[in-house]
C-alpha cells in the first residue's frame, strides 16, 4: 500500500475530526489503531486523508470509539462517501447533516482566506448586532437563547483573524451593496461599517470595496465566494491543495479542481483591479458610517 495517495478535501477533512476525536479521548494513535486491530501506519494515512481506501464500517467503529454523537457521526460517515470527489455540490442534508458545518472546519486549518462578497459582510467581520439581525431572518421562529447561541459561535470564529500568534490573513473585496443595504437599523449598520473599517489596522486584513461605477468587472456574476489557502512546506509547497468555496441558497460548492480555483483567483483579481484602493475604501466605509449615525 503506497504511502502517498492523491488526498481530496471531503478525505482530508474527515481524517482531522477523526484525529481530534482520538486526541480528545486521550488515545495515541497507536491505542486507537490496536483497538481496530490495525497498523499504526494505517491510521496514520486515515487521519492525514492519505488512505487509499476509506471503508464506512470502519469510520461507523471509530466514531463510536471516540465517543461522538448521532449527528456528528453522521456527518463522518457523509464525508467518507464524498472521501473520492475533488468537486463537490453539498446538498443541504444531503449525507452531511445541515447542522454540521463542513466551511467551519476548513477555514479553522486556513492560513490564508481571499473573499469576495457582494451583498454581505463576511461572517469573519460581523459585529454581534449585525449577525443577530441575520440569524433571525434565517431562523424566525427561533427564541432569543437559540439566537444567540448561533452569534456566539459567528464570534468565536473571529478569533481566526484576531488573535495575536499567527492569525489568519484575510483578504476582503466587497460589492457596494455591503454598505448601502441596511440590515437591521441604522444604528447597527453605523456600527458595523465603522468596525470594518477599524479592522483593516490588523496588518493581516484588508478590506477593498467594488464601486457600483465599476460595472461587472468579470462580465458575469461569480456570487460570494472564499478561496482558501494552505500552510507551506519547508520547500514552499502547499500541504494542501487550494479550495473554493462558493455560498449558495440551497447548498455550498466545494472545489479544489486547478482550473476552477484558477478562474475564481482570476475573478477576484479583475474585481481587485476594479477597486477603491484600502485608502479610498476606508473613507468611504467611515463616511458611510456617519451617514447612517444620523
Amino acid at each position: 500500500m503506497s504511502d502517498v495517495v492523491d488526498s481530496t478535501l471531503p478525505r482530508r477533512q474527515l481524517g482531522r475530526y477523526l484525529r481530534e476525536g482520538r486526541e480528545a479521548m486521550g488515545l495515541t494513535i497507536v491505542e486507537a489503531a490496536a483497538l481496530l486491530q490495525w497498523g499504526k501506519s494505517t491510521l496514520h494515512r486515515l487521519e492525514r486523508g492519505q488512505s487509499d481506501r476509506v471503508r464506512i464500517v470502519d469510520i461507523r467503529e471509530l466514531c463510536t470509539i471516540y465517543g461522538f454523537d448521532e449527528p456528528m457521526t453522521t456527518a463522518m460517515l457523509g464525508l467518507a462517501q464524498q472521501a473520492a470527489v475533488k468537486s463537490w455540490w453539498h446538498e443541504f442534508g444531503d449525507l452531511i447533516p445541515e447542522n454540521f458545518s463542513v466551511y467551519m472546519g476548513l477555514e479553522a486549518s486556513a492560513r490564508r482566506l481571499t473573499t469576495f462578497q457582494p451583498d454581505l459582510v463576511p461572517g469573519l467581520l460581523q459585529t454581534f448586532d449585525y449577525a443577530w439581525v441575520l440569524f433571525q431572518n434565517v431562523y424566525p421562529e427561533a427564541n432569543d437563547a437559540e439566537i444567540s447561541a448561533r452569534v456566539k459561535v459567528r464570534m468565536t470564529r473571529q478569533a481566526l483573524i484576531t488573535r495575536s500568534a499567527q492569525p489568519t490573513s484575510l483578504q476582503v473585496l466587497l460589492g457596494e451593496t455591503v454598505v448601502r443595504r441596511m440590515i437591521g437599523s441604522r444604528t447597527v449598520m453605523a456600527a458595523q461599517l465603522r468596525s470594518l473599517a477599524d479592522s483593516t489596522a490588523r496588518p493581516n486584513i484588508t478590506i477593498r470595496v467594488v464601486p457600483f461605477s465599476a460595472g461587472m468587472p468579470t462580465g458575469e456574476q461569480t456570487g460570494p465566494f472564499v478561496i482558501l489557502g494552505f500552510d507551506s512546506d519547508g520547500k514552499g509547497k502547499s500541504v494542501d491543495p487550494t479550495v473554493v468555496y462558493a455560498e449558495g441558497f440551497t447548498g455550498d460548492m466545494y472545489s479544489e479542481k486547478t482550473h476552477i480555483v484558477e478562474r475564481y483567483a482570476a475573478a477576484f483579481d479583475r474585481m481587485r483591479n476594479a477597486a477603491f484602493d484600502e485608502a479610498e475604501s476606508r473613507s468611504l466605509l467611515r463616511q458611510a458610517a456617519k451617514e447612517y449615525a444620523t
